[in-house]
């Protein structure tokens, strides 16, 4: 008879030395597992915090971004000082030249009461002649209700076609000696690709609903008829351009043959010629016309969504339809 006080040994106990090692081994591997798990978890859940707080701070800055008033560019409440607004770049429906850009900018000058004036500074080469006729439109309207606020342009490298459109509405036009001034004229283009397309052998298929829905189409021949139509158009426009300089400049305008034919001249002629007054800076006129050097922009900007809008997706899409369709575009250019 064993005197034996455990006659069920453990299987650790009764197990040999070498399984007794191997059984250690595993279960110090198996803790070792399950503390790095603890710790992968609480690693990945302090990521995952991070991750939340980060887009919950982006979140809070672009609301708080999207309140603030960005568009007045510096605008603020101040005394008296001379308002500025630049057009810089084409006058056209989705530019900084917009007229939706541009006439907030316009009425908020024209009704602050400690603006003594306001400049228009211009850099263009031209655009759409109804943006900029919308535009013209506006400052018409609005010199008409703020009879003793004068706007003045001036004028930075270029202001040419759609620019000076707008320019000849302000009471005076500044220039540098060296800037490009006129180019008061129309221009419709296009591209015809039917030569190309009959040594290719390349048919051209488009059916129509009238006449001339396929006008200008750079996939088909234009006719006779159908050049004169847009001759006419291009013309009719050219003649509210020369109208809208005329009645801009008035006799402060010298007229010569070539003056209406779209050519351009430097700031010098274009004084000679009567197509801007004077010499100036936005900096010397603020100072020495209105006496009022401390200047305030009140340019609208587009905010940061609507550029990262435009950068990535309606800019793209808007730049590869226009370069596959090749369409015609009216500008004054």
């Amino acid at each position: 008879m064993s005197d034996d006080s455990n006659p069920h040994p453990s299987p650790a106990a009764s197990a040999s030395p070498s399984e007794q090692e191997k059984t250690a081994r595993w279960e110090r591997e198996t803790l070792e597992k399950l503390v790095f798990a603890n710790l992968s978890e609480q690693r990945a859940k302090r990521r995952w915090s991070i991750f939340f707080r980060s887009c919950f701070l982006i979140l809070f800055l672009f609301v708080v971004f999207r309140m603030y008033d960005w568009e007045g560019g510096e605008f603020q409440e101040g005394g008296r000082h001379t308002a500025t607004i630049s057009i810089d770049g084409l006058i056209e429906s989705d530019g900084a030249g917009a007229a939706a850009i541009v006439l907030p900018a316009l009425n908020r000058a024209f009704s602050d009461d400690n603006a003594a004036g306001i400049i228009l500074r211009i850099n263009s080469p031209g655009g759409s002649p109804v943006q900029a006729g919308i535009i013209s439109d506006e400052i018409r309207r609005l010199k008409k209700l703020h009879p003793k606020k004068k706007l003045y342009v001036v004028v930075d490298e270029m202001c040419a076609s759609a620019g000076y459109y707008v320019a000849v509405t302000a009471d005076r036009i500044y220039v540098d000696k060296a800037s490009v001034v006129g180019s008061i004229g129309v221009l419709m283009d296009s591209f015809g690709f039917t030569g190309i397309m009959e040594k290719v052998g390349v048919e051209r298929r488009m059916v129509t609903a009238g006449e001339h829905k396929g006008i200008l189409d750079p996939y088909s021949p234009m006719s006779a008829k159908d050049k004169a139509f847009a001759q006419n158009m291009v013309n009719e426009i050219h003649q509210q351009f020369i109208e809208a300089v005329r009645q801009g400049r008035g006799k402060r305008l010298h007229e010569t043959p070539d003056m209406f034919s779209g050519l351009f001249w430097s700031g010098n002629k274009a004084i000679e010629l009567g197509l801007a007054d004077g010499l100036g800076t936005v900096e010397s006129v603020a100072r020495d016309v209105f006496k009022a050097e401390d200047l305030i922009d009140y340019t609208q900007h587009e905010d940061f969504s609507d550029r990262l809008l435009k950068r990535f997706g309606a800019a793209f899409g808007a730049s590869m339809n226009k370069n596959m369709r090749a369409e015609s575009r009216l500008r004054l250019h």
